[in-house]
């Protein structure tokens, strides 16, 4: 009869305390995974930085360029280089 008493309370609590072993071990993952995410984007958003720079300074090229054979004025060049820069 004792041991009934016994298990009857050892199990249940048991089983508590793995649930929130196991609660623990899952919320820590996910909180790993969405660092990694973050990281990850974070990344992205570095490595694509250079590309826009590259773009940027193209574009500033393209418009001296159109500047040099007349294309635009210098207001019109000036206008454009603007709108590039402010983006």
């Amino acid at each position: 009869m004792e041991k009934i008493i016994f298990f009857g309370l050892v199990i249940p609590i048991l089983g508590f305390v793995l649930y929130l072993g196991g609660n623990a071990i899952m919320n820590g993952m996910s909180a790993k995974n969405a660092n990694k995410k973050e990281e990850k984007l974070e990344n992205n958003e570095i490595e694509s930085y250079p590309d826009n720079q590259n773009n940027l300074s193209e574009e500033l090229n393209k418009l001296n360029n159109l500047l040099k054979e007349g294309v635009l004025t210098q207001e019109e060049f000036d206008k454009a280089k603007k709108k590039l820069l402010d983006n």
